[in-house]
C-alpha cells in the first residue's frame, strides 16, 4: 500500500510539475521565417550557437517570439503544424533564457538555477517567462506537459535542444510542417552518428543518456534497433549498452 501511495504522489507532482493545458487559438499557421533567419545566420552546420550575435540581434528574436506568444496553435493547424510550433517555440526560449542570463558569465544553461533566485523554481526549466495564448508557461510545460503528452513522437528527443554541447546539435533552420518527417530524420541521423554523443561499435555502444531519461518514449521499439535505423555502424543485437556522462557546457559562445 505504501507503494502505491508513493507512485500516486510522486504522479501528482509530475502532473502539478508539468501538467498544462496547451493553449488554442483561432489563428492561421504561423510562418517560421523570422526564426529560420536567424538560426542560418548564428548556428553552424554543426550546431555551434553563437550567442553574441543573437544578442545583438534581440530585436529580431523578439519579433519571433512576440508572433509565437500571440498565436497559439489553432484547432485546424494539422498536426505537422502544431508540431512544428512547439518544436519551434522551445529552442526558442531557450535561446531567449540564455541571453535573458548572460550578464552572469554563463558557462551552463543549469548555472541559472543556481545564481537566479526565484521561489519554488529550482532548475531554468522551471521559469515560467513564457506566455503563450494568455498561459504562462515554461519549458518543462512545452517539453513535457505539451510535446511528449500530446505527440508521442520520439524523433523530438533529437530536436528539443536545452543549450548544452551533449543536446542534439540545434538545428540551422526553423522546423516547417512540410519537411518535418524529413527534418526529424535528418536530426536523428547526424545526433546517433556524433561520435562526441555516442560511440557505436558492432559489439557496444557508449550512448547519450537521453536515451536512458527518455527510454519509455521509444518503446516498443527496443534502443538497439532505433540506434541501427539511423546509425551508419549497425550493433549486434545482443551489443552491450551504457550511458555516457552528459556534458552541460553551453552548447556555443558569447
Amino acid at each position: 500500500m505504501k507503494i502505491v501511495l508513493n507512485l500516486f504522489f510522486a504522479l501528482l507532482f509530475v502532473q502539478s510539475c508539468f501538467g498544462v493545458e496547451a493553449p488554442t487559438s483561432s489563428a492561421a499557421p504561423v510562418s517560421h521565417d523570422l526564426f529560420n533567419s536567424l538560426l542560418k545566420k548564428y548556428v553552424s552546420d554543426k550546431g555551434v550557437v553563437n550567442y553574441g550575435g543573437f544578442k545583438k540581434d534581440q530585436k529580431e528574436l523578439k519579433k519571433y517570439l512576440d508572433v509565437i506568444s500571440a498565436n497559439a496553435p489553432g484547432s485546424s493547424w494539422s498536426e505537422n503544424e502544431k508540431l512544428a510550433y512547439w518544436i519551434n517555440a522551445y529552442n526558442a526560449f531557450t535561446i531567449q533564457l540564455i541571453l535573458d542570463n548572460s550578464e552572469n558569465d554563463l558557462k551552463s544553461i543549469k548555472d541559472i538555477g543556481d545564481k537566479i533566485k526565484i521561489p519554488f523554481v529550482n532548475t531554468p526549466w522551471d521559469v515560467k517567462f513564457i506566455n503563450i495564448g494568455g498561459k504562462k508557461m515554461d519549458l518543462n510545460n512545452i517539453e513535457h506537459g505539451i510535446i511528449r503528452k500530446q505527440f508521442k513522437e520520439p524523433r523530438i528527443h533529437f530536436a528539443l535542444v536545452c543549450a548544452a554541447k551533449s543536446c542534439p546539435p540545434l538545428r540551422n533552420e526553423a522546423f516547417t510542417a512540410e519537411r518535418l518527417n524529413e527534418q526529424l530524420n535528418n536530426q536523428a541521423e547526424k545526433f546517433i552518428n556524433d561520435t562526441s554523443k555516442n560511440k557505436i561499435s558492432k559489439s557496444s555502444a557508449s550512448i547519450s543518456k537521453i536515451f536512458d531519461w527518455y527510454g519509455m518514449d521509444f518503446k516498443p521499439t527496443s534502443i538497439i534497433d532505433i540506434l541501427n535505423k539511423y546509425s551508419k555502424t549497425k550493433l549486434d543485437s545482443k551489443a552491450k549498452i551504457s550511458y555516457a556522462t552528459y556534458d552541460w557546457s553551453l552548447n556555443g559562445s558569447f
